[in-house]
């Protein structure tokens, strides 16, 4: 059964089995480098997590970038209510609705500064990153965290968001899902510079 035979679009292409909170996940592992009180056990410990938590952050941002494309993939289709959308009707908090963009914007900043402290080598994420962070903020903020989306129609998608050609980002998802991993989705660019 394809997408348009549906009663309506998901709101959710099938992203939840695959992300986990960064903000709570990460900030379990950099409590458990810094209970030590040696600096060697500490730097041993995020040698241990740094790249758990680097795959925990890029799968995050898979998972951003998906949310774009898959919203600009439900704006090429005919008018159709969204389904389950488990914000909708609810009280809009716009703090609460960006504290997870504005602490990833923070690890962006911090990371490579722990990267030179604890291990004694140079990172850099790559300028997308960043601008992924911004916009995906910028697409929370602009449709209120979805409290009020009923329609695929309601959606605002931000003008850096790559729309052209958007009926190929449900292919590329579905790929993404079925691999069960959505770094995957960061190997296409959404944003446009």
């Amino acid at each position: 059964m394809t997408t348009d035979q549906l009663e309506g679009l998901e709101f959710d292409p099938g992203f939840a089995p695959y992300i986990l909170a960064f903000r709570g996940a990460v900030e379990y592992l950099y409590y458990d480098v810094k209970k030590f009180k040696n600096f060697s056990q500490k730097k041993m410990r995020f040698r241990q997590y740094h790249k758990k938590i680097l795959d925990i952050f890029y799968n995050n941002m898979g998972f951003y970038a998906g949310c774009l494309m898959w919203a600009a993939y439900i704006k090429t289709q005919p008018k159709q209510k969204i389904l389950s959308n488990h914000c909708f009707g609810k009280p809009y908090n716009e703090a609460e609705n960006k504290s997870e963009t504005i602490f990833c914007a923070e690890f962006v900043k911090l990371f490579p500064k722990d990267m030179n402290y604890f291990l004694g080598e140079s990172f850099e994420f790559k300028p997308e990153i960043p601008k992924l962070i911004e916009t995906y903020e910028e697409f929370l903020v602009s449709n209120k965290g979805f409290v009020g989306t009923e329609y695929n129609t309601d959606i605002i998608i931000p003008d850096c968001v790559i729309t052209e050609n958007a009926e190929k980002y449900k292919d590329i998802i579905d790929k993404a899902l079925k691999d069960e991993n959505l770094s995957e989705l960061l190997e296409t660019p959404i944003i446009q510079e």
